[in-house]
């Protein structure tokens, strides 16, 4: 079953919808999407190698969750409906802020382009990741994250960093 997005303005403004993967072709068409930051009590945060199944920027290091609010979903609750899908967990979300990006990916030819909502929450259980979803994954500290983005910025999502900094900038994170 083909999964429906939401394309949407550089104001969030929803202006119609397509089929995930159109909207990932042909350069893309902006549509709405999010990310999950994840920390536990000892100031890690939860990361995931995107799965080797992936349609693009699969093996690559990324952020707890992400992905896209379908046609008629609450954002919130695409939230936690993914978080629970991918990690088996679910937890007290809250949205951060929101930026723009645009990446393609080099092996696929996919590309994202995103109006990109970053949500933080708190876990200290035991993840239980779907493997058709994730390869790995790993509990790191902010300082960890941040030295590896500067020293090896391509083993990572490119949307990734700039949620990160803007966690940063807004004093979500500690270093």
């Amino acid at each position: 079953m083909s999964e429906i997005v939401v394309l949407v303005d550089e104001k969030d403004h929803p202006i119609g919808y397509e089929e995930k993967m159109k909207a990932h072709s042909d350069g893309g068409k902006l549509h709405r999407a999010f990310s999950i930051f994840i920390y536990n009590s000892r100031n890690q945060m939860l990361l995931q190698l995107r799965s080797n199944a992936k349609h693009h920027f699969q093996s690559l290091w990324s952020n707890g969750c992400c992905s896209h609010p379908l046609k008629g979903e609450e954002l919130e609750k695409a939230a936690h409906r993914k978080l629970k899908q991918e990690f088996g967990f679910d937890t007290e979300l809250k949205e951060v802020f929101s930026f723009l990006y645009k990446a393609k990916d080099p092996k696929s030819g996919l590309t994202e382009h995103e109006f990109d909502h970053v949500f933080i929450g708190e876990y200290n259980g035991v993840p239980r990741p779907n493997p058709e979803e994730i390869d790995d994954w790993k509990w790191v500290t902010p300082s960890e994250l941040r030295n590896d983005l500067a020293q090896n910025p391509d083993h990572y999502t490119p949307w990734l960093k700039p949620a990160f900094e803007g966690l940063v900038q807004r004093n979500r994170i500690k270093l």
